[in-house]
């Protein structure tokens, strides 16, 4: 119901309507203070700042909602990508209630520099031919079947290669790790 009302409202806005843009925000407004703080867990005057901008957005974008599709779901997009941009640029983590303590929570869109690097060293243990698989598969998100074919291997040859080398880089790990390999010492 008030999906179908936003949509009529700016369905009127953007044929040029002012009073119906006018009301449009005012309903929508709201709303989106709540997506935001929820997605933020931030202070009140930096949901304000991050819902300005959300409003910016819906009117530099209007034209790019599609009729056909829920506004809802358009708005909220802009909503969360506004409030990511902001905790991204502001080099905050979210912040989630849980029974009235607040925990830190990682940002999942802020990637930790040196992973990339631990990474890299971490794949030269591995020959080259497991190393390609493991960045095929695991980082670049690529088929057993789409690998397979690059490296003129059986989908089914990738796999066990995968299985291997993910076998072989655990290992590892729990060599590095000071912690395991004190458990490991004899007494």
């Amino acid at each position: 119901m008030r999906d179908a009302k936003w949509a009529d409202l700016l369905r009127q806005a953007n044929n040029g309507h002012r009073d119906a843009y006018i009301a449009f925000l005012k309903q929508v407004a709201p709303v989106l203070r709540g997506v935001i703080q929820a997605r933020s867990g931030g202070r009140h005057e930096d949901c304000e700042d991050i819902l300005q901008n959300v409003l910016i957005a819906i009117h530099e974008k209007r034209h790019t909602w599609r009729e056909n599709e829920p506004v809802s779901a358009w708005l909220y997009a802009i909503a969360r990508y506004k409030t990511i941009d902001a905790l991204r640029k502001s080099g905050r983590s979210r912040t989630t209630a849980f029974d009235g303590e607040e925990a830190q929570v990682a940002d999942d869109n802020v990637i930790d520099p040196t992973a990339a690097r631990d990474l890299d060293v971490l794949l030269t243990r591995l020959d080259d031919t497991s190393a390609a698989i493991v960045r095929q598969i695991k980082l670049q998100g690529l088929t057993a079947e789409e690998v397979g074919a690059q490296l003129n291997m059986t989908p089914g040859a990738v796999r066990v290669a995968l299985h291997r080398a993910m076998t072989r880089l655990s290992a590892a790990v729990a060599e590095d790790d000071p912690e395991t390999a004190n458990q490991k010492a004899p007494t």
